[in-house]
């Protein structure tokens, strides 16, 4: 999956829950693993930004 870096320029949301998000969720594939990021051998920081900005993964603050 090529890193959608028009959606991270654009992004009108929070910087930092956004990075908090693509940690928590990197954590999470690094736990549990995926398929495609093996296949696509991208890193796994990047893997998980790139599902959030493209909302394949959504993510809500808890409070």
């Amino acid at each position: 999956m090529p890193f959608p870096l028009d959606k991270l320029i654009s992004h009108q949301g929070n910087v930092y829950e956004l990075t908090s998000a693509a940690i928590k969720r990197a954590r999470q594939i690094t736990m549990t693993g995926d398929e495609n990021l093996e296949r696509e051998h991208e890193k796994v920081v990047t893997y998980a930004m790139g599902q959030i900005l493209e909302e394949k993964v959504k993510y809500r603050l808890e409070e």
